[in-house]
């Protein structure tokens, strides 16, 4: 039996490429029925593997930020360990930490293993995959000037945008300002172009664009979604237009 349901079955196109050489064939030994994991072609397992292949590219990507200071405190551990517990569930906890402590010692070629995730993810998963690292990198409410640059450098090499990311940063405040940011506009905008913006990253951020990771991935995407609209609403009612 695998060491859990997190991810299971097929593993996708993380099996090949840097992601799988990080983790080699000792990988093989934390799923069942990864013999075929290259080779499914039907609709579920092409489902089943592009998640768990997100999964596995979470966990390569908050290792390399846990340990982009030189070292690996226990309370990131611990704080990405929460942040599983309460996206994943309790059950995802012990494999993930596994797969985390053999990437922790583990040298990550990032400029590799970003474009391997930008070859085979499109934007909107690469966005919440974006997303969910600054959550567990702003876990402990500090974010050090090396995590931060190593962040930046991720989304640069995944081929998301200064804009881009600068949103997804902003969606940890609630401030004007940061509103303004969330919708990628400067406080200069006009009316229409803050109307446009949001009706653009709506769809870019909409939910629906990630169902095919799972429904854990898709309640996140949810709440990142009511993060865009409340900064929409924010500006409204700043301006105060319809």
């Amino acid at each position: 039996m695998g060491v859990g349901k997190w991810i299971s079955g097929v593993l996708g196109w993380a099996l090949a490429g840097p992601i799988g050489a990080l983790l080699g064939f000792s990988l093989g030994a934390l799923f069942e029925g990864v013999g075929n994991a290259g080779r499914a072609d039907d609709t579920l397992s092409g489902m089943q593997g592009q998640r768990n292949s997100f999964m596995i590219s979470l966990l390569v990507l908050s290792a390399a930020v846990m340990k982009s200071d030189g070292k690996v405190m226990r309370s990131e551990l611990d704080y990405v360990k929460g942040f599983i517990r309460v996206n994943f569930g309790e059950g995802a906890v012990a494999q993930a930490l596994q797969i985390m402590k053999k990437l922790l010692g583990k040298e990550i070629d990032l400029p590799s293993v970003c474009a391997q995730i930008k070859a085979h993810m499109d934007i909107s998963q690469r966005l919440q995959l974006m997303h969910y690292l600054i959550g567990i990198a702003q876990a402990d409410g500090h974010v050090s000037a090396i995590e931060v640059e190593t962040l930046k450098n991720i989304a640069l090499y995944m081929g998301i945008s200064r804009q881009e990311s600068d949103s997804l940063f902003a969606m940890f405040s609630n401030s004007l300002d940061d509103a303004y940011k969330v919708l990628e506009l400067t406080p200069d905008a006009s009316d229409e172009e803050v109307k446009r913006a949001y009706k653009r990253l709506a769809f870019k951020h909409h939910p629906d664009r990630v169902e095919s990771l799972g429904a854990d991935v898709r309640k996140s995407a949810e709440e990142k979604f009511k993060t865009i609209v409340a900064a929409y609403e924010t500006i409204k009612k700043e301006r105060g237009f319809n």
